[in-house]
């Protein structure tokens, strides 16, 4: 029984380290994009989506990043989609008319439903005159030329649907610096999943599509129900319909910010959010992925408490070596800290941030803790998200 515990598990390690390697491997060998302003050819209209809810603190930074670009304005249409707020946000960004159009969602709504965001995104992108759609959240802010590098990446790869890195801000308190670290295990992932041609991945606050392709697959047809998913799981469509015509943008200069959740609570219930819609991925690939992952942080939460009650002698050879529970716990654990941090040194010296190693090596323990529990909240429980109860 002992060998079929420690087979079980040894296999789990071995098949998550070869992960990291694959991951570890497309975002290395992705190339950095390097825009020349002479390369960039006019005439595509763009359209940026921007919905928000009670964004009054941040909306008016997130518009004046997007009104620096150098990118010409008779080209450049921003929708922002006010959903239901009760602050000044619509206000705040009314201010910025004519290029900045306000869309009042309360107006399309006839009853309550369960993603808001969808349906904010799609009567935009159905208003817009952009043949390009570029998302993005309320609370970011963006480069300068993160316009006109989306754009010449676009025609020069014919893209139909474009996934761009995002980093998180933070004041240097641990829960925000957990945050940033694990983000950025996100993204490296996401552009070693899309460059290998893996599966599906990207995030909602930097991303791109041609409208066309939006309309292709009836935008978020089939999905409207689920609350989380606006990013993934059209990307995951769109990759069906244009499976050779979805990219990773990798350059700074699309590199967008947002701020850490403030608070433990709200990172939990923000991760618990992006966590439900887990259950709904086509990928076999990913669906596979999450599996082990969930399974590897399992054991090596819950084995330790096992330890206290029981610590059965694993392996033993007649020369007296042996091995128990607790020890073989803790070479998985260090092994598993080993892959993850040269996994994340990698993507950290793209994301200008290696000074955090050490802090990401030290928070293992909670990392593991974390991926357990909103894992599980996600399938099985509710969250709270823009003063909502979502299931």
């Amino acid at each position: 029984m002992h060998w079929i515990f420690i087979s079980v598990f040894l296999v789990l390690f071995l098949v998550y380290a070869t992960m990291l390697i694959i991951y570890r491997s497309g975002f290395v060998k992705t190339p950095i994009f390097v825009n020349s302003p002479h390369d960039l050819q006019t005439g595509v209209k763009v359209s940026i989506i921007i919905p928000a809810r009670n964004e009054a603190a941040n909306i008016e930074s997130c518009l004046r990043s997007i009104l620096a670009n150098n990118y010409p304005h008779d080209l450049l249409e921003i929708l922002v989609v006010d959903d239901h707020s009760t602050d000044d946000t619509a206000q705040i960004a009314e201010a910025y008319s004519p290029l900045v159009k306000i869309i009042t969602l309360a107006n399309h709504i006839k009853e309550p439903i369960n993603s808001y965001k969808k349906l904010a995104i799609d009567i935009a992108v159905r208003k817009s005159t952009g043949n390009l759609i570029i998302g993005t959240d309320a609370d970011c802010t963006v480069p300068g030329s993160w316009i006109q590098t989306i754009v010449s990446f676009y025609q020069q790869n014919n893209s139909a649907f474009i996934a761009m890195p995002v980093i998180l801000s933070s004041s240097n308190n641990f829960i925000e610096n957990f945050q940033v670290v694990d983000f950025m295990v996100l993204q490296g992932i996401t552009v070693g999943a899309v460059q290998n041609g893996l599966h599906p991945m990207c995030n909602g606050a930097n991303l791109a599509y041609t409208k066309e392709a939006f309309l292709t697959v009836n935008g978020f047809e089939g999905i409207e129900q689920i609350a989380s998913g606006d990013d993934m799981l059209l990307m995951q469509k769109i990759t069906s319909a244009f499976p050779d015509r979805v990219h990773y943008l990798k350059s700074e200069a699309v590199l967008v910010s947002t701020p850490a959740m403030p608070t433990l609570k709200s990172f939990l219930q923000q991760r618990i959010r992006w966590a439900s819609k887990a259950g709904f991925y086509k990928s076999n690939r990913l669906n596979a992925v999450l599996l082990i992952v969930y399974l590897l942080n399992l054991f090596l939460l819950l084995a330790p408490f096992s330890c206290l009650f029981y610590n059965p002698v694993l392996i033993k050879n007649p020369s007296g070596f042996s091995i128990n529970l607790i020890q073989f716990w803790l070479c998985l654990f260090v092994g598993k800290v080993i892959i993850d941090s040269w996994f994340f040194s990698a993507v950290s010296t793209f994301f200008n941030k290696k000074n955090l190693l050490p802090f990401f090596i030290i928070a293992q323990p909670f990392h593991i803790l974390y991926t357990v529990v909103a894992g599980w909240l996600g399938k099985f429980g509710n969250y709270q998200w823009k003063g909502r109860q979502v299931k």
